[in-house]
């Protein structure tokens, strides 16, 4: 027995079949349900007849051509690649450019920091690149490219499942790989065997004619499908989540609750389809915020543990449940989730008027500075507060919080460590109006000292009443206003955000099978065998062995060999064939061309 095996010589026969090529037919056809490319011609209506009638048929003929012609390049891989290329780069701006659905005030920032670029930028919707017109555009062209140029294959890949491998070629010494050997053996017999081995080694085979035609690697053209499928529920998935997400933030004290509605919320934003009734009905109270940091050595003050632990209950009459929210560990309900973002201090303080009556007592969360959780923030008394001369007044303080005093010095005090150890709080008072009223949205973490209305209390020295309170302590308002008492009570607040995007288990499936689908076609080789078996003209059955694939690779040869082993032992070389000739099925013995054994140099 003797075999050939493609070589590095240029004399090696490509694995693919040669284009114009009329001995493989039908048997190198169909590998791939890759659509076949085809150039432009020049003109899609041909000669134009005389008169209305001629015009407007040759029109309606450029019409057509050109929409087809149109619709082809649209649905080709070439095109769905680009599209796929130029959404990732349309993607870049969207992410280095502040966006106004994520952050209005960075937006409004960078405008009036870039006087020049900011219009040219608003022109071209980079301040809203994912609503835009022109990412929209990029976003659907390839959804209907990739649905334009898998719907066909599919059907011609279903086609080629139904039918039956091809007969085999007339000359299969023509393939990459190839055997060839003389036996005594009966073709019917040496089919048969070869249709058996075939079979039980997974090949869709069947007796066409003098030959036995097998092909395998079917999950190659599923994998390549699959993969495409795949990226069509992934676009679905997040064309979804974004008209139907939700995006909400809220900061929530020790003690306090939260109902999952949108007047609860401190900032909400929400794709362009959402509606009320989409929020999934929950609420939960804050019972216990738990920080620890590291308390020596280079990182001294890193935070060891971040824990929110809540009651929460899902629907009006949903049971309390309990769960402990870490970084990274987020709550999960239906299609939302409650993460753990931040974290601060809320110290209680408590507003007496000139009578001593109670007229505010509060944890006042502030907000953090640094990492060691320097905060600032505003106390404002709105309501219930009437100065000595009797008239109703609003008061404000300016609040700076430390929790671990470094000691005083020049310029503002600092906190030295995250933790409570030495918790300091700062205060300067104001009387007046707060100018909340006034319709006009207010930061309520600061106060409005540049309003007239506000004006600030004067101590001895005629300067602005600040003091420096240590827990319990109290700093009483000048003329009898009143006092404010830094309790001993001092809370933390934990920052969540609530955030409800459906389709992500979709896209998650989705991302999944694109890479089961990408690795199917990549590593597994479609190819299809041949054995042929018919008598010489002297009587004796010659054995044909051949295989092609749809793209070379070294396992073909390798497996027509194994291949061609089992059916030698089935039916061995005829003991009179000394020099192994290759007696071609259409040539007389006497007139054969010998097939040189592998290793051997072509003569």
């Amino acid at each position: 027995m003797s075999k050939t095996t493609p070589d590095t010589g240029a004399e090696t026969t490509p694995a693919a079949p040669p284009t114009g090529a009329d001995d493989l037919g039908a048997a190198g056809a169909q590998l791939s349900t890759a659509p076949t490319e085809t150039a432009v011609p020049g003109s899609f209506g041909g000669n134009r007849a005389p008169g209305l009638t001629g015009w407007l048929t040759w029109t309606v003929r450029e019409v057509v051509g050109w929409v087809r012609w149109f619709w082809r390049q649209l649905t080709s891989m070439r095109v769905a690649l680009l599209l796929l290329f130029l959404l990732s780069l349309g993607a870049i701006p969207g992410s280095l450019i502040p966006q106004n659905g994520s952050d209005a005030m960075k937006v409004e920032t960078f405008k009036q920091s870039h006087k020049t670029l900011a219009p040219i930028y608003d022109k071209l919707g980079l301040f809203h690149v994912y609503s835009s017109v022109w990412f929209s555009a990029i976003y659907i062209l390839l959804f209907v490219s990739l649905i334009g140029c898998i719907v066909p294959r599919t059907w011609q890949f279903v086609g080629q499942l139904r039918g039956r491998p091809p007969g085999a070629p007339r000359r299969l010494s023509r393939l990459p790989a190839y055997a060839t050997w003389r036996t005594e053996a009966a073709p019917e017999e040496v089919r048969e065997a070869a249709l058996r081995i075939l079979k039980r080694r997974r090949f869709r085979a069947h007796t066409a004619g003098d030959a036995v035609a097998a092909e395998k690697g079917y999950l190659r053209e599923a994998g390549n499908l699959v993969f495409h499928i795949a990226l069509i529920v992934m676009l679905i998935a997040f064309a979804w989540g974004q008209l139907f997400k939700t995006e909400g933030d809220k900061l929530i004290v020790e003690g306090d609750g939260f109902a999952n509605t949108l007047t609860q919320y401190d900032d909400f934003k929400s794709g362009n389809l959402f509606d009320d009734d989409n929020l999934v009905p929950f609420s939960f109270t804050l019972k216990k915020f738990t920080a620890t940091y590291e308390r020596s050595g280079p990182n001294k003050g890193t935070a060891r543990t971040f824990q929110a632990a809540i009651d929460y209950s899902v629907g009006a009459d949903g049971a309390t449940r309990h769960k402990t929210i870490k970084v990274n560990h987020p709550l999960e309900i239906d299609d939302a989730k409650v993460y753990l973002v931040s974290h601060g201090y809320a110290p209680t303080v408590t507003v007496r008027d000139g009578k001593g009556k109670v007229v505010y007592h509060q944890a006042v969360p502030l907000l953090p500075l640094d990492s060691n959780e320097t905060s600032q923030g505003a106390i404002k008394v709105m309501d219930g507060y009437t100065n000595p001369q009797g008239k109703s007044e609003q008061l404000g303080f300016a609040a700076f919080f430390v929790p671990t005093f470094a000691g005083a010095g020049q310029g503002s005090m600092f906190s030295q460590f995250p933790g409570l150890d030495f918790p300091v709080l700062a205060l300067g008072a104001y009387h007046g109006d707060l100018g909340v009223d006034a319709g006009v949205p207010q930061n309520v973490y600061q106060l409005d000292t540049k309003n007239p209305a506000l004006k600030p209390f004067k101590d001895a020295k005629g300067n602005i009443l600040k003091a420096r309170l240590l827990p319990g302590e109290t700093m009483k308002l000048p003329n009898g206003a009143g006092s404010i008492t830094f309790d001993k009570d001092i809370k933390e607040w934990a920052g969540f955000q609530i955030v409800q995007q459906p389709g992500q288990s979709w896209a998650l499936t989705g991302a999944v099978a694109a890479l089961a689908g990408l690795a199917g076609s990549l590593f597994i080789q479609r190819r299809r065998v041949w054995v042929r078996a018919v008598r010489g003209a002297d009587g004796v059955t010659v054995v044909e062995v051949a295989g092609l694939g749809r793209s070379e690779s070294a396992k073909l040869p390798e497996e027509i060999g194994d291949l061609a082993g089992l059916v030698h032992d089935t039916a061995p070389t005829h003991p009179d064939s000394d020099s192994d000739p290759d007696a071609a099925p259409d040539r007389e013995p006497d007139a054969v061309t010998p097939v040189p054994a592998e290793g051997e140099p072509k003569k």
